[in-house]
């Protein structure tokens, strides 16, 4: 929308003139200043990387834990999501991982009240050491037959299917759409059945990771030992150190820093 446009919107289009114009033309992004009126800029490059992915992975750039989710590809993600452009579960499981989880604590920032991380994707992502052969850079249909792709996969479709019956159990949620929102392309979304609306509410990613019962530990451990596995870790036990882990994996990283500059 240009200002000329915009302007029709009187009493917004004032408001950003006297609160936000002085500061937008001296930020250090050019293209907020030359387009002060604008509530940001669309990035560009990820949306053409989402562009063909029937889902994504993603992440909240701030939360209590390190908890990454799915979400539906033609769901356009905002500011407060990091967002991933692959649609595979052995990378999916990687992240997950307590692997992924210790480095990306390491490395992360800290906010607000609670103290709580934010995960950078500078620091956190890319320069986490992946296991050879599961890097991001490789299309994840050149190692669909990798053994340890495999079984990464089948350990986070198992943990992300129990999250998921946990947070819309079928006996309090039903699934509905709009003939519009079906149209577009968009996925069912889960209501409460009457009568379980407050206990819905209390289905959440971070309600969940809170308590972290049994089966959802499980479940993790079961991960981490195929992502260990895939490392070449054969010692590896839910046992180990995170001092140990995050030596092992610095030295990973420092061989590859190494490789890179060669």
């Amino acid at each position: 929308m240009n200002d000329v446009d915009a302007s029709l919107y009187e009493a917004p289009f004032e408001y950003v003139v006297k609160h936000v114009k002085l500061e937008r033309e001296n930020n250090n992004r050019k293209v907020y200043g030359r387009y002060w009126w604008r509530h940001g800029e669309p990035r560009i490059a990820m949306r053409f990387a989402l562009t063909t992915l029937h889902r994504y992975i993603a992440i909240s750039a701030v939360s209590k834990h390190i908890i990454f989710t799915w979400v539906h590809g033609n769901i356009l993600p905002d500011k407060a999501l990091i967002v991933f452009a692959r649609d595979d579960d052995a990378t999916f499981g990687i992240l997950h991982s307590r692997f992924h989880e210790l480095w990306s604590l390491a490395q992360c920032t800290w906010m607000g009240k609670g103290n709580d991380p934010r995960y950078t994707p500078t620091t956190c992502f890319e320069t986490f050491p992946f296991p050879a052969g599961l890097t991001p850079n490789i299309p994840a249909a050149n190692y669909a037959e990798n053994s340890h792709a495999k079984t990464i996969t089948e350990a986070a479709v198992d943990l992300n299917q129990k999250r998921e019956n946990w947070l819309n159990p079928l006996e309090w949620v039903e699934w509905i759409i709009t003939p519009e929102e079906e149209q577009a392309g968009y996925p069912k979304r889960p209501v409460a059945k009457t009568g379980y609306e407050a206990d819905l509410k209390k289905c959440t990613l971070t309600n969940l990771y809170n308590t972290r019962p049994a089966w959802l530990d499980m479940a993790h451990k079961t991960l981490d030992k195929a992502v260990a596995a895939a490392y070449g870790w054969t010692d590896y036990t839910p046992e180990m150190s995170d001092d140990e882990i995050l030596r092992r994996l610095l030295v990973l990283n420092l061989e590859r820093s190494k490789v890179m500059k060669a």
